[in-house]
């Protein structure tokens, strides 16, 4: 067994950071949380000691860092509809971001397909640390999809492509609409699942409520679409983005129907129609009405690096160091249902946490050491 000491430790829950504490664990699992010093070897400690961070939507090792944009793997283009398309396929793990982003303590990435189809494919949540794509797969979390400009921007793209808003929710509607009846016949025992073609197969565990719908949305009455979506269909969702909502409404509508938010990026340029509202300033809608949601870097639109710093926002309009912390910690991990062993510092979590040599929140903070998994995987010298 080994230790971490924290002279502050921010626990990724929203309570009050515990002073003078120490980390136990062993191999890659935390033992516990103590006051009392332990009768095992200390290998570190620190000012202040949060847990490891993480990326909820990102496409990370698909637009890669230092490559042409030619060799960018985040949109096929064969189709508008391709949910058997898998992001994993496409991610290489020699990616530099990668490296920076470890640095920084971002260890873990919710990997997506683009916005430029209807459906997109399978998201996989990663580790930021692995050598191959094998290592770095911890579960897949959704399947992407996408309303609003960005699926009916892509009309020269191959197959059968929408011009409209109703063209992409006719195109959307079909496929689900086509996914449910098959499925009826499946189990009426009228068709074999051998018999249902991959891209109609693939869609059964959303409709089966095994995977989300993660869903690109920015506008107000795109959010409306996409709940009509999901109590037609019985679908579990996420909106991811929500950078235009410029009021209470849809944030309200979004918390009645008990749809979590993967809001951001934050610090990006509105380049399109679709984000003529966007500002900072929305967070305080986001905050009043009070949603459940996380922060996400959409990397890289947002370089993965700057997750933490898009918080200042947040510090900016009232909340405390904790509850900040805990958006991009426990809040991402229970969005992506990985929060029994990552988003907060407590027995049986992985010990995955960052080492910072002063208040993270200052400018001139850093992270001086990095765990993974109980293993020291970078280390300021």
């Amino acid at each position: 067994m080994k230790a971490v000491k924290a002279g502050l430790l921010y626990t990724g829950k929203e309570e009050p950071p515990l002073e003078n504490v120490y980390i136990l664990f062993e191999n890659s699992r935390i033992i516990s949380v103590s006051v009392e010093k332990p009768d095992c070897e200390i290998v570190d400690e620190a000012p202040v000691v949060t847990p490891a961070f993480i990326d909820p939507h990102s496409h990370i090792g698909l637009d890669r860092s230092g490559e042409p944009y030619t060799e960018t793997e985040v949109n096929e283009k064969f189709d508008s509809i391709i949910a058997i398309a898998d992001a994993l396929d496409s991610v290489y793990m020699d990616d530099k971001s990668f490296k920076e982003s470890i640095e920084y303590g971002v260890l873990y990435s919710c990997i997506l397909p683009g916005s430029g189809n209807i459906i997109g494919g399978k998201a996989a949540v990663i580790r930021n640390y692995a050598e191959t794509v094998d290592q770095a797969f911890i579960k897949y979390t959704g399947i992407k999809a996408a309303l609003g400009f960005n699926p009916r921007n892509t009309t020269d793209w191959k197959g059968t492509r929408p011009s409209t808003r109703m063209g992409v929710l006719a195109l959307f509607r079909k496929t689900l609409m086509k996914a449910v009846k098959e499925k009826k016949l499946v189990e009426k025992g009228k068709k074999t699942i051998d018999e249902v073609e991959p891209e109609i197969e693939a869609l059964f565990p959303l409709l089966e409520g095994r995977l989300k719908l993660r869903v690109h949305v920015h506008k107000a009455d795109d959010i409306v679409s996409l709940i009509k979506l999901k109590k037609e269909f019985s679908l579990k969702v996420t909106a991811d983005h929500c950078c235009d909502l410029h009021f209470k409404y849809p944030f309200k509508l979004l918390k009645k129907e008990n749809v979590p938010i993967v809001y951001g990026p934050v610090d990006a340029f509105p380049y399109k129609t679709e984000l003529k509202h966007e500002s900072w300033k929305n967070i305080k809608y986001l905050i009043e009405v009070k949603p459940f949601y996380g922060l996400m870097t959409d990397h890289p639109v947002v370089p993965q690096r700057n997750l933490f710093l898009q918080l200042r926002f947040w510090r900016r309009l009232g909340l405390s160091k904790e509850e900040c912390i805990s958006i991009i910690t426990l809040n991402n991990a229970k969005i992506l249902e990985v929060d029994n062993i990552l988003g907060s510092i407590e027995k049986d979590k992985w010990a995955s946490f960052i080492l910072w040599n002063s208040d993270p929140f200052s400018l001139e903070a850093y992270p001086v050491a990095v765990y993974a998994e109980g293993k020291k995987i970078y280390e300021v010298k």
